[in-house]
């Protein structure tokens, strides 16, 4: 699938985003102005005394002008957090700065994932972090390649390292991947469950052999994150989505979406090839986020639908202009259940159930991006 007009579909984008961040700067001064505005009844039952008196903190968000970070964003806002998005480059930086003169809930500061020197500044001051992990291949032609591993993992370890060595830090939010949980050996998991759940990990050995680049990416940095998060006793929760799904998912989302399908055609056939809405998944970050409160943290899988008949399979290829059989082969129709895995996502599905708060704008279930 080639790229066409790329340059003008992100302009369009950020066009959008900026729409949305100036409505949301009104919506807040408009309850200021005429609701005696003080937050206190769209306080959550899940925050504490402590998070009460930090509240006025900024939460940072790193690469929030990619597909996930524009969503989490947006929801951060609707929900009334202030948001300072961590960018790498002079251009994306000047964006953000724009739409601070229309929105005093938005900021941005430049740093580099890489350079772990740079952000403790980033995250000076803020109460909490979101990594939404969002990398792609420098060349932009080869899509998530072997290099792209050790890239991720580094710049991962580097972002907990800098959230632990910042003192109003208190929490962090990290965006794995479901693939980091469902590459199992098949052999050795003969006796083991087939339940896939926040407990499971992907066998890194199965993922070389393949050459899933991407899926080994995720391991190796939840990975590297966690073990930095244990060792400094930051509170920290890491989301395992399925594929990232929304509206024009697959353009604006090119390589995560296409390195996420390599191997779709097995998963397919094992049970456990899952998708996530975009809009659901920066609810969930959130959701996941306040639950830090009186949590310590944990692993949560995260997904709306297993794609297991081949309608589904091919409307998704069809939203990805890419042949069915890419998907789900070109075997019989019907789907089998022999050695089939099931993904289990009840220890999310449980907290938020119970713990989302109301949302400071009305229609932060509607939003657009």
């Amino acid at each position: 699938m080639g790229i066409v007009n790329c340059e003008e579909r992100e302009r369009m984008e950020i066009e959008e985003f900026r729409r949305m961040v100036v409505a949301s700067g009104a919506a807040t001064h408009r309850r200021k102005d005429h609701q005696g505005f003080d937050g206190s009844r769209l306080i959550p039952s899940s925050v504490d005394d402590d998070d009460l008196c930090d509240r006025d903190r900024p939460v940072c968000v790193t690469s929030g002008l990619s597909f996930l970070g524009i969503a989490l964003v947006n929801n951060l806002l609707a929900r009334g957090y202030s948001v300072r998005i961590v960018v790498e480059n002079p251009e994306d930086l000047e964006i953000i700065q724009e739409m601070e003169t229309t929105n005093s809930n938005i900021s941005a500061t430049m740093a580099r994932l890489t350079d772990v020197e740079s952000l403790p500044e980033a995250f000076k001051d803020c109460r909490g972090v979101f990594h939404t992990s969002s990398f792609i291949d420098p060349t932009g032609v080869s899509g998530y390649t072997k290099y792209m591993v050790d890239v991720e993992a580094r710049a991962s370890e580097n972002v907990i390292k800098a959230c632990a060595r910042t003192p109003s830090v208190k929490k962090c939010v990290f965006t794995s991947s479901l693939l980091a949980c469902l590459w199992q050996d098949r052999a050795q998991n003969e006796s083991n469950s087939s339940v896939i759940n926040h407990d499971c990990w992907s066998d890194e050995s199965v993922c070389i052999d393949k050459k899933l680049w991407y899926a080994l990416g995720k391991i190796r940095a939840e990975k590297s994150a966690w073990k930095v998060a244990e060792e400094s006793g930051l509170n920290m929760a890491t989301l395992c989505p399925g594929l990232i799904t929304g509206p024009e998912f697959c353009s604006r989302n090119s390589t995560a979406t296409f390195a996420y399908l390599k191997g779709a055609e097995e998963m397919y056939e094992s049970g456990v090839l899952a998708t996530m809405d975009v809009d659901r998944l920066a609810e969930a970050h959130v959701c996941v986020f306040e639950a830090l409160n009186k949590t310590t943290g944990g692993r949560y899988v995260c997904f709306d639908r297993v794609i297991q008949e081949e309608e589904d399979a091919e409307k998704l290829a069809s939203e990805m202009s890419m042949p069915k059989t890419r998907i789900c082969g070109t075997g019989s129709s019907s789907f089998s259940t022999d050695n089939v895995f099931q993904l289990s996502d009840k220890k999310l599905s449980s907290l938020m159930s119970t713990a989302l708060r109301p949302c400071y704008n009305q229609s932060c279930q509607n939003y657009t991006y």
